[in-house]
């Protein structure tokens, strides 16, 4: 079953555990056969049980059509590649106002609020932070 080299005071020997079950285990050692009584029972590992996260659906934004100013925000670090935009022009809800690159791939990012926009923040080829303002709606 398993083979153990062992070295006590100088002399060698070899051990071989041929069955172990419960609380008696048989062993060989040098060639002469022992039963072996442990002093505790030996558990035997359990595998653990896998429970997977399930997590919780994340709130749906209001869609925000109270007055007021709303603005647009870097959602990741990254680098402007073309607003579609201009101030004083009037967007809808979801309407798409800029495009950002980070890890080299280009998002998309929407207007959170219908209205006019106020102003832009940025121009094209700017690099941004992740929470930066970008862009201003009324």
């Amino acid at each position: 079953m398993r083979r153990y080299k062992f070295t006590i005071g100088g002399n060698k020997y070899n051990v071989e555990i041929k069955s172990l079950e419960e609380n008696i285990a048989e062993i060989e050692v040098n060639g002469t056969s022992y039963h072996v009584e442990l002093g505790k029972e030996i558990k035997t590992p359990q595998t653990p049980k896998l429970v997977r996260y399930t997590p919780p659906a994340p709130p749906k934004a209001p869609v925000l059509n109270t007055p007021g100013l709303s603005l647009v925000k870097a959602p990741l670090p990254g680098t402007i590649i073309a607003i579609a935009v201009t101030p004083g022009m009037q967007i809808k809800l979801e309407e798409p106002v800029l495009v950002l690159e980070a890890m080299k791939m280009e998002n998309n990012v929407f207007a959170e609020k219908p209205g006019i926009v106020k102003t832009i923040r940025v121009a094209v080829g700017d690099t941004v932070m992740q929470g930066d303002i970008l862009i201003e709606i009324e």
